[in-house]
């Protein structure tokens, strides 16, 4: 006899979905799903396709066993094993309080093993690192936001204009847009999203680290206030930046 039905109910329950809301998904009417999951009909080969799919389980397995049961081949440890498989970018994590740490033992295995790591599902494979910034120098990102970023093993490799964490021995751990100068590799500017912020260089050889930012964690309902005098003062200060920078690049 098939096992549709209850692995229809077992796996719409697993998800948390209603009759309704699974119907939806399968293109059917509430009541069919009801039929199928009661055993009153068999469900049509496209419907038990569109939930192979979804679920990511053979027709066979659908149909012919019992998989809230089947002893070591039931959904959720065969997901358990496709994530275990899976693989997922460690991110070693950099609160503010270990930055001075950081720039002693950043080349450090055992300094980086104990740093608390996550991961991000969503991140392609590499190497990331994720730093605590703290100040409103990168505003509208907050002082206390998470900045993931992938290592970037040189500045030939650096894309100006970015964001980058950028570790130096001058200036420690940095959250900036990176500017190159095409006409001398030996610097780099750096510049602050709050243009009250003045931009700086740094020596090349100065830079042991470049993190180029791909996602950045925030506090949920924190938001910068922001005057009309604050923004207009903003504006005029960020125009003689850029007109001082284009004076200085060649």
């Amino acid at each position: 006899m098939s096992q549709a039905g209850k692995n229809l109910k077992y796996l719409r329950k697993l998800r948390g979905w209603t009759q309704e809301e699974f119907a939806n998904k399968l293109k059917i009417k509430r009541s069919l799903l009801g039929a199928y999951e009661e055993e009153r009909a068999e469900p049509r080969i496209e419907v038990l396709e569109t939930i192979s799919n979804i679920f990511k389980i053979t027709l066979d397995e659908l149909l012919l066993k019992d998989i809230s049961t089947a002893k070591g081949n039931t959904y959720l440890e065969k997901r358990r094993q496709l994530k275990l498989s899976a693989t997922v970018a460690e991110i070693q994590y950099v609160p503010v309080k270990a930055a001075a740490g950081y720039l002693a033992g950043y080349a450090d295995p055992d300094f980086i093993d104990e740093l608390n790591t996550f991961t991000l599902p969503m991140l392609n494979a590499g190497s990331y690192r994720a730093f605590e910034i703290i100040g409103d120098s990168m505003l509208p990102t907050q002082s206390g936001s998470v900045i993931v970023g992938e290592k970037i093993e040189d500045l030939d490799s650096v894309k100006t204009s970015n964001t980058y964490i950028v570790i130096s021995r001058s200036e420690g751990i940095v959250y900036k847009r990176v500017l190159k100068n095409n006409r001398s590799k030996n610097k780099v500017t750096l510049v602050s999203d709050n243009p009250t912020y003045q931009p700086y260089q740094v020596n090349a050889e100065d830079i042991v680290e470049l993190w180029q930012a791909q996602m950045i964690i925030t506090k949920a309902n924190v938001q910068q206030r922001w005057d009309v005098n604050q923004l207009a003062s903003l504006v005029n200060n960020l125009q003689e930046q850029v007109s001082t920078l284009k004076k200085k690049l060649p």
